[in-house]
């Protein structure tokens, strides 16, 4: 069974911009689930709610339906989570105890 928080979802409301693109958050941007197998991606089940990387409906478009290659596609949602999760950290938004 995957890890799942609303919560945490829901912070991408508060997100200043998009971390693959850099956008200024003008509404659409969400927490992406990783697409990988090994973050608990399955068929038709999303990854734990924990692999996730807020980015913009462009960004979360190209990284599930983009043409580019699959490496590509994989580094951008990689970078763009590191950076969601130090965000989530540093705002206080994710506090660990």
């Amino acid at each position: 069974m995957n890890w799942r928080s609303p919560k945490l979802l829901e912070a991408a409301k508060d997100c200043p911009r998009c971390f693959g693109c850099g956008r200024h958050n003008d509404g659409t941007i969400v927490m992406a689930h990783s697409n990988q197998l090994r973050d608990g991606k399955g068929r038709s089940i999303k990854a734990h709610d924990y692999r996730v990387a807020a980015l913009c409906w462009d960004c979360h478009k190209q990284v599930d339906e983009g043409r580019d290659l699959r490496e590509q596609r994989e580094a951008l949602w990689e970078r763009a989570h590191r950076a969601t999760l130090g965000w989530l950290i540093e705002s206080g938004k994710l506090i660990v105890k």
